[in-house]
């Protein structure tokens, strides 16, 4: 047998990859799954993105490969949607498109990370971060998180951390999968920190316009250019997870080595995923209100399931998901009964984390009609 690559040893199979194998199995037997576990959204783009997509399909100029660093189209876009929706200032140069920002942290990894480099982050936070890390042979450390002060970052431990080898800090607000909506003096903060320790701060941004309010922007700090870089995704704020579009915002000096890399990766975006994009950026305030009252009303329901798990669930929490604490036991124990007794998948917390062994994670990317059908198989 030819033997993996060394960098394998660290990482293992993506934990929803390998749970909707058995979601499948177990379908396959006949058991009527209720899936609360991913966050996929459950509806359609706008049906003018839709258009778009099927309209520009046809042309014959839609086919050939496209830019690197995405069409004209497509950062004059992201360029007005970022002054619109953050009253924050950037121009084409700082604007680099992705195919999805998972790839991004991937581009970002290889770019700037040397084996050994340190990468600080979140205890709790997307798995991602972590397995590429590894898989670059990254030298990975974690900041504490607060349980008791609504998750914020232990900011004395991050005073006091030697940050001397450390090259990149991952922050994510609103933060998966704690549901934290962040502030302007946490980005405050990170910002001074990276300034004083001189390492790349990168802001990964998909959740900001789910239940958040006011949008925040890494960019809302001043200096924030000379030190940080954003990440921002289609898929969650436009219905358009399966569609692959994000983006990575910053400086130009700091974007070109992800360019370098992301140009020696893949040959451009299909043009007409591009062009639904730019309809979708475009999209004006109904849209957002409406999915924010959507997912409302979602998480209002979700509550009522949970407590009936008595779990216990903190208020005000953004995104498309819900965080909750196990009354007793560990939260594998909980999801395995759910699953196997109730036929309902949710999210073990400790995915996330260690600190998150007594959490569950449940998505709000559920019909309320399914919500009640899950409801009704604990009453």
């Amino acid at each position: 047998m030819i033997r993996p690559a060394d960098r394998l040893s660290q990482l293992q199979e993506y934990y929803f990859s390998k749970k909707l194998k058995e979601v499948a199995r177990l379908r396959a037997e006949g058991k009527d799954i209720i899936n609360m576990g991913i966050g996929s959204p459950d509806k359609i783009p706008h049906e003018d993105v839709i258009s778009e997509l099927i309209e520009s399909s046809i042309r014959p100029d839609s086919h050939s490969y496209q830019p690197y660093q995405g069409i004209p189209e497509l950062k004059d876009a992201i360029v007005d949607f970022t002054k619109r929706k953050y009253n924050v200032d950037v121009s084409g140069s700082e604007i680099l498109p992705l195919i999805g920002s998972k790839e991004g942290i991937t581009h970002v990894s290889l770019a700037y990370l040397n084996p050994g480099d340190g990468v600080l982050v979140p205890e709790l936070g997307y798995p991602t971060y972590s397995s590429v890390t590894n898989m670059v042979q990254g030298k990975l450390d974690f900041y504490p998180l607060v349980e008791g002060k609504n998750w914020e970052p232990d900011w004395e431990f991050l005073d006091q951390y030697d940050f001397t080898n450390v090259k990149i800090l991952w922050l994510n607000y609103p933060h998966m999968p704690t549901g934290q909506k962040g502030s302007l003096e946490i980005l405050k903060r990170f910002v001074k920190l990276a300034q004083d320790k001189q390492f790349l701060l990168c802001h990964d941004n998909p959740y900001s316009f789910l239940q958040q309010g006011s949008p925040l922007s890494i960019f809302n700090i001043e200096g924030a250019k000379d030190v940080a870089i954003e990440l921002n995704s289609l898929s969650k704020t436009f219905n358009m997870a399966g569609w692959r579009v994000g983006w990575i915002a910053g400086s130009e000096q700091i974007l070109e080595p992800i360019l370098k890399v992301k140009s020696n990766m893949d040959s451009g975006m299909f043009k007409p995923v591009q062009l639904a994009a730019v309809k979708a950026l475009s999209l004006g305030d109904s849209w957002y209100q409406n999915q924010s009252d959507l997912y409302a009303s979602r998480r209002r329901a979700m509550q009522t399931f949970l407590e009936l798990l008595k779990c216990e669930v903190e208020p005000d929490q953004a995104g498309m998901f819900v965080w909750a604490k196990v009354a007793s036991g560990t939260a594998d124990e909980l999801c395995d009964r759910l699953l196997y007794q109730k036929e309902i998948f949710v999210t073990p917390g400790h995915i996330f984390g260690a600190k998150g062994n007594n959490y569950i994670r449940v998505s709000l990317c559920l019909d309320e009609g399914v919500i009640q059908k899950a409801i009704n198989r604990l009453a």
